[in-house]
């Protein structure tokens, strides 16, 4: 008699949802002030490479560290269960269609390049940001190089069942491709709204970290070819899909 597993997801997306509940839930049980100095130890601050006027928590090494560490510490319990929705809704799909060590890798990459995003719209402020949104926008992008192949296929249920039999979307062809364009139009188009105080899904002091979120989601959108390690089949052609 098979038994079906207690949980339905990947076992790498359930550590990373993991380890995200512990850092939140030991920063809860500290004292105000000393939790407070650990986020900002953990935070990427764009002011630690700057200027040496400000006494920031976690000295000259967070300077290397918080391009980690920002991304598993959260703003509070909302601003985390909301990322580890995304997590599971876009993580899910890649960790089986990849593997743990990839899909590792390209959440931690994707968190990099949100924090270069960062810090090039924000060079010299103090304005701190934390949250694992960039490496889940990264995700996101990834993504859209190859859902829109299954739904053309009509086999949708391989998102869910087996990813790795989704043909991968060339580059070329997912920069042109239609579906592709105004999804990611949308996605960036709400990311900008933060411009105006619309939106929460990141955090950083004056609200949403939206330029972690538009450089962790291109990074993933051009780069996933590099992590992909599915079975490349040819993409089916107008024929065969009728």
């Amino acid at each position: 008699m098979q038994r079906e597993p207690i949980f339905n997801v990947p076992a790498p997306v359930l550590w990373l949802l993991a380890v995200f509940a512990v850092v939140h839930g030991a920063r809860e049980f500290m004292p105000a002030e000393t939790a407070d100095r650990f986020i900002i130890a953990m935070a990427l601050i764009p002011a630690r490479y700057t200027s040496s006027d400000y006494d920031i928590p976690g000295g000259e090494w967070a300077g290397v560290t918080s391009f980690v560490t920002h991304i598993f510490t959260h703003a509070d319990l909302t601003h985390l269960l909301i990322n580890s929705a995304w997590l599971l809704a876009f993580g899910s799909i890649l960790a089986r269609r990849i593997g743990a060590a990839r899909f590792y890798l390209l959440a931690l990459c994707g968190g990099l390049a949100g924090a270069v995003a960062y810090l090039a719209g924000h060079w010299g402020q103090p304005t701190p940001v934390i949250g694992a949104s960039g490496a889940i926008a990264a995700l996101m992008g990834a993504v859209m190089r190859f859902i829109f192949v299954a739904i053309d296929q009509r086999q949708g249920y391989l998102l869910r069942e087996d990813p790795a039999a989704i043909p991968l979307m060339p580059l070329s062809a997912a920069l042109t491709d239609r579906r592709v364009v105004v999804a990611s139009a949308l996605f960036i188009g709400v990311n900008l709204l933060a411009l105006i105080g619309f939106g929460s899904f990141g955090s950083n002091v004056s609200g949403i970290a939206w330029e972690a979120h538009v450089g962790g989601y291109v990074f993933g959108l051009l780069a996933f070819g590099a992590f992909d390690v599915a079975p490349q089949k040819s993409l089916p052609s107008a024929s065969d899909l009728d």
